[in-house]
């Protein structure tokens, strides 16, 4: 027993070092190689923070490892580029190459020359506030590189959503870290630090099944109360007043019925749970769009949930709202409650079990965003959720709903791995001009400065 407890401090101090060592990789890397995209790109997935050797005198080797670090404690999807204005990153595409290549949803800072730009995935933070916060770092530093960068990230690690990459790429830089880690590995052998993550594991499963059990309790309302709707409907699919068409409608329900009830039987971990409330909510666009067939009017248009109670079935409608002391945001309601916001009452909302009792679904915490996001989706509402526990915590790809009708599109969060999958007019250019025009920005098209 002694001679463990005096091998720990040693594999401890080792640990540390090796440690060290690799937060600094992805600097070092930097400063020693050549430059270029692909090579920016490579450090970037590895430690977020990528400088060019000619810039190294503008901005150390020590300055880009304290921001790598600051950035990797914050665990953001925050990227950080200092580069020379050259050949190597053409103004116009460097930074959607480097967005390309980094494949990482998230948000870029890149100072190029004596320019400073930031450009962003709308899922990790909007276009206007990543132009926004860059203007303001800029201003406030003007030409000081190290501290526009500081500021700059100091201010978007507390806005921006998802999390960080973990030191996996295989871009420039990253060999050394490949002969470090099974050392490191060893080294947490020796000292018996792998019961610490054993025991870690244990608390995340324990999290993992508690969570579950709360989802289920909320889902398994939902799938009933599904089936009730269905059991009063006044349909039967032999009447010969139905048709073919409402036939379809009424037999996609039941089979989404039946397709929540599976997926939530085999669920496994929270996650899982999207799935079965997308199909809850697929189900019920079904029967209103039964409805409307037999009582012929037109076809509803596909529409997120009522925001108050998704059960309540796909919204008719936008109405404004605003939480107890929130801003006034947006949301999708049904008829009922926009009847009620607009005589001036409060709907009723759908409210679930927590510590501190029964809770809006939207104060409750991050357990409950697996079952949000499948009806809502990953994207939602622009700022439907802003100031609510959830909103920022909405789990990662779903199925988001556009404002202005665009229907349904795929969606990301921040941090997630798109690969080439973005918008390409988010990841504008550069034009030489100097500090660039912050003004405006608006969804982060910034087209050549």
């Amino acid at each position: 027993m002694r001679s463990t407890q005096l091998r720990r401090p040693k594999a401890t101090a080792l640990l540390g070092l090796l440690l060290a060592a690799l937060l600094l990789l992805p600097a070092t890397a930097a400063s020693a190689a050549t430059g270029g995209v692909e090579e920016a790109a490579g450090v970037l997935k590895q430690g977020q923070v990528y400088v060019d050797p000619s810039m190294t005198g503008r901005f150390s080797t020590a300055d880009a490892a304290a921001l790598t670090e600051r950035i990797r404690k914050a665990d953001k999807p925050v990227f950080v580029a200092v580069l020379p204005a050259s050949e190597q990153y053409p103004a116009q595409t460097v930074a959607r190459d480097l967005r390309t290549r980094v494949g990482v949803t998230g948000l870029y800072a890149i100072w190029r020359g004596e320019e400073f730009k930031a450009f962003s995935d709308p899922a990790a933070i909007s276009g206007a506030a990543a132009n926004n916060l860059a203007g303001a770092a800029l201003r406030a530093h003007p030409g000081d590189i190290n501290g526009t960068l500081n500021d700059f990230v100091g201010q978007a690690l507390g806005q921006v959503r998802g999390k960080g990459v973990a030191g996996s790429s295989d871009g420039g830089g990253i060999g050394v870290a490949a002969i470090v880690v099974p050392v490191v590995l060893l080294a947490l052998a020796g000292g018996g630090v792998f019961l610490l993550f054993r025991r870690s594991k244990r608390r995340k499963e324990e999290q993992v099944r508690a969570e579950l059990a709360q989802l289920r309790v909320v889902v398994d309302e939902d799938i009933t109360a599904f089936g009730e709707e269905l059991d009063r409907l006044d349909f039967a699919p032999g009447d010969p007043s139905a048709d073919d068409a409402q036939r379809a409608d009424y037999a996609h329900a039941l089979d989404c019925y039946e397709s929540a009830k599976r997926a939530m039987d085999a669920a496994t971990e929270p996650e899982q749970v999207r799935p079965v409330t997308e199909a809850l909510a697929d189900g019920r666009f079904a029967l209103a769009t039964l409805t409307a067939r037999r009582e012929q009017r037109p076809l509803p248009d596909r529409r997120p949930p009522c925001f108050f109670d998704p059960r309540h079935g796909p919204s008719s409608k936008d109405a404004d709202w605003a939480p107890a002391g929130g801003v006034r945001r947006t949301v999708p309601v049904c008829a009922a409650d926009a009847a009620k916001l607009a005589a001036g009452e409060e709907p009723e909302a759908r409210t679930v079990q927590t510590e501190h009792g029964r809770e809006p679904y939207w104060n409750a915490g991050p357990a409950y965003s697996p079952w949000a996001g499948g009806y809502f989706g990953g994207g939602m509402l622009p700022g439907l959720l802003v100031g609510t526990m959830l909103g920022s915590m909405m789990a990662s790809p779903g199925t988001a709903w556009a404002a202005g009708g665009e229907g349904y599109q795929d969606g990301y969060q921040g941090g997630d791995d798109s690969g080439a999958d973005f918008n390409p007019s988010d990841f504008g250019g550069f034009d030489g001009g100097g500090g660039g025009d912050f003004g405006g920005g608006g969804g982060g098209d910034f087209g050549g400065f």
